[in-house]
């Protein structure tokens, strides 16, 4: 019987390396979450949910979208790749301490998209609602990001990047309500639609040390923010130009309209500029007017900025 263990011992070993390597689960091009799933579930199907969202973003594949199926907080999320969110205007998500409930650490030409979320910071000190520092670009529409402890929307991209921001709030968050600030090399282009900025420090500041930086603000709102309403700020004399059309600053605790260091444009059209204690200021930059705005009722510089343009 020995003799007969030892023969079949060098055989059974020759015929594991024969058989093939059983692969590793593969990820769903759609994963699903859900109140009621399970961390262990595969996250691919409506009756197989994930719990939080990491898990549901480990067991996606690159482009693919999660499906929020039910009202809950799905815990915080950092993105690594290109994926799409659907939060369908019922998916909680909130900061850890001293973090943010969504960082975002993409490389270049992912795309990030994130659709009806609300991001909630309940206050905590030195949260941020969404922290993209890399990636290609991001899209964030129809959500709500308040009371986080610092900035509702970080944009920091260290390459060219792109955003676009639509039928969002930002409110009642410690800092600023999207800050644009961008380093490295490369173009930013940003663009907010229906927008609302609300009860922040700042409204919206865009500024750049080492990139060209292009953000147009069309129909949207920044409003009783303890600070500058919207902003844009050149270090370095790079270029940062802020189209604002067909939107409003007003009741902000400075600047309804700023515009700060050589190479920092900001121009307006077609907006109402009030309630602020100063209506618009370019100490450094330069703030125009198409002629077309209604600037009245602020503390101060109540009148059209200098250099007026017109339509081409």
């Amino acid at each position: 019987m020995a003799k007969v263990a030892f023969l079949l011992a060098p055989l059974a070993v020759v015929l594991v390396g024969l058989l093939p390597a059983v692969p590793a689960q593969a990820q769903a091009n759609r994963t699903f979450v859900s109140a009621a799933g399970n961390d262990s579930n595969n996250c691919a199907t409506v009756s197989t949910p994930c719990r939080h969202l990491a898990n549901a973003y480990a067991a996606t594949a690159a482009n693919g979208e999660i499906d929020v199926l039910d009202p809950a907080n799905y815990g915080a999320l950092t993105i690594t790749g290109p994926v799409s969110i659907e939060g369908h205007g019922w998916a909680s998500i909130a900061a850890v301490s001293g973090g943010a409930a969504i960082t975002i650490n993409a490389n270049t030409g992912d795309k990030i998209n994130i659709i009806g979320v609300v991001l909630d910071g309940i206050a905590i000190a030195n949260t941020t609602g969404i922290s993209f520092n890399s990636g290609g670009s991001l899209t964030v529409r129809d959500s709500v990001v308040r009371n986080f402890g610092y900035d509702g929307i970080d944009f920091y991209p260290t390459a060219s990047g792109t955003f676009f921001i639509s039928n969002t709030l930002l409110s009642d968050n410690g800092g600023t309500g999207i800050a644009v600030t961008s380093t490295g090399s490369g173009t930013t282009n940003g663009v907010l639609n229906h927008v609302d900025m609300v009860n922040n420090e700042d409204g919206i500041i865009v500024q750049s040390t080492t990139q060209t930086v292009n953000v147009t603000i069309s129909d949207s709102v920044s409003a009783n923010n303890t600070a500058a309403g919207i902003g844009a700020e050149s270090d370095s004399g790079m270029m940062v130009s802020v189209m604002v059309r067909n939107s409003t600053s007003a009741n902000n605790g400075t600047d309804g309209l700023y515009a700060s260091g050589t190479g920092a444009t900001l121009l307006v059209t077609r907006s109402t500029i009030t309630g602020n204690i100063t209506g618009w200021s370019a100490p450094t930059g330069i703030v125009s007017s198409y002629g077309d705005n209604n600037i009245d009722g602020n503390g101060g510089a109540n009148t059209e900025p200098p250099n007026p343009l017109t339509y081409k």
